[in-house]
């Protein structure tokens, strides 16, 4: 299968590209740049040029495709709802490519959308809409295509996608704890974020893909729900700084933007995923992968 892949330069979209050329398929990864375009040529796939933003070059790699991986977001918090609906327009101009086929379409999403307080499932869908939670743009979009014909399966991601490399939220706390000398969760520190590790994450795209069949949602989950405690106590024992619990008004000052993500309690559950698909993940949970190091590198090191 020709696979035409956005985000293919990305943390996660950069384990995507040997997991499918691997599996005998062929990946046309878009990308903006030449500094992208040599990594897509050197990891083995064909580059496309394009970005989000430019519809026509999206719907050029999907008509030269024959399923399409969406990963890829613009992760630039001051102009969130912006790119939300950025993605929104690159889903449906992709879809529309797609009607009338029954070529794949597998969109990313993440399950802390869905709300919070229970444990979050397949089935599960946000009470909320757009307008008030700017992510769910996607799971939007992807419904309209699929209510068009199109043959579209979700991914939801949760918080940590976590590996060598990452630039996501465990980097962003570390680096506020070295910062601040201290190491905070909120309140007694209970809430739970799920995790997996990319490589993981990377075989459910593969395996979401190449099932062909229309499935409302998949989860990639691999710690179903860490308490946020126990990753703020590694930190500070990796970095030697104590740890320390804040109020909730305390932690926005302290985080900025990530103070009220900080106490959300949003584990979930991928075990439909597992049994639809005959997925497992295999790799380190969050925890281990801390322990090892490597999150705690400085530059210089």
């Amino acid at each position: 299968m020709r696979v035409f892949l956005t985000g293919a330069t990305g943390f996660i979209g950069s384990a995507v590209i040997p997991e499918l050329l691997n599996a005998g398929h062929q990946v046309l990864g878009l990308t903006r740049s030449d500094e992208g375009a040599a990594a897509l040529t050197a990891a083995g796939a064909e580059v496309h040029r394009g970005s989000l933003e430019d519809l026509d070059s999206l719907k050029r790699g999907a008509a030269a495709a024959d399923g399409i991986i969406h990963l890829a977001f613009i992760h630039d918090f001051s102009k969130y709802t912006d790119n939300c609906e950025t993605d929104r327009r690159a889903i449906e101009a992709m879809g529309s490519v797609l009607e009338g086929t029954t070529k794949p379409f597998v969109i990313t999403s993440g399950t802390a959308i869905v709300g919070a307080g229970k444990k979050i499932t397949e089935y599960d869908v946000a009470a909320a809409d757009s307008k008030t939670i700017p992510r769910l743009a996607s799971e939007e979009a992807a419904a309209a295509v699929a209510a068009r014909g199109v043959n579209v399966s979700l991914v939801r991601l949760p918080p940590s996608v976590h590996g060598e490399g990452e630039h996501g939220f465990i980097p962003i706390l570390i680096n506020i704890a070295r910062e601040k000398g201290v190491s905070v969760y909120v309140g007694e520190g209970n809430n739970r974020w799920p995790a997996v590790h990319r490589f993981d994450a990377a075989r459910l795209f593969r395996l979401a893909l190449e099932s062909g069949a229309a499935e409302p949602r998949y989860h990639a989950i691999g710690d179903e729900g860490i308490p946020v405690r126990q990753i703020a106590e590694v930190i500070g024992r990796h970095l030697n700084i104590p740890v320390a619990s804040k109020s909730p008004e305390e932690a926005m000052q302290h985080f900025g933007w990530l103070g009220g993500f900080m106490a959300l309690d949003i584990p979930a559950s991928a075990k439909l995923t597992e049994q639809r698909l005959q997925w497992q993940p295999t790799h380190p949970g969050l925890i281990e992968d801390m322990e090892v190091g490597h999150y705690f590198l400085s530059e210089q090191d």
